[in-house]
């Protein structure tokens, strides 16, 4: 188990990123997806690097901890666009 494994609530903090409302990174192993609404966006887990792939080749997510998540870099072609946090999914009520 990776120490990125499982799912993620996204937080925008800066730049060209929209509010995200209801974006989540799903991460498991070798490789995840970022969900938005019915758009689902894979990507490879490369150390602590997100790489997307197919229709969203080069852009990145560069992650740090913090705290008991993540701030995260988003690039696209190495150049930054904008910052997020990532913050653990609580379980919903059944």
């Amino acid at each position: 188990m990776s120490e990125l494994d499982g799912t993620w609530n996204v937080e925008r903090v800066s730049g060209l990123l929209p509010p995200l409302l209801g974006v989540r990174k799903r991460i498991d192993g070798p490789g995840g997806r970022t969900t938005v609404g019915p758009i689902r966006a894979p990507f490879a887990v490369v150390g602590r690097e997100l790489r997307y792939t197919g229709l969203f080749t080069g852009f990145v997510d560069v992650l740090e901890p913090a705290g008991d998540g993540w701030t995260g870099r988003a690039l696209y072609r190495e150049r930054e666009y904008g910052r997020f946090r990532l913050t653990a999914r609580r379980a919903e009520p059944r």
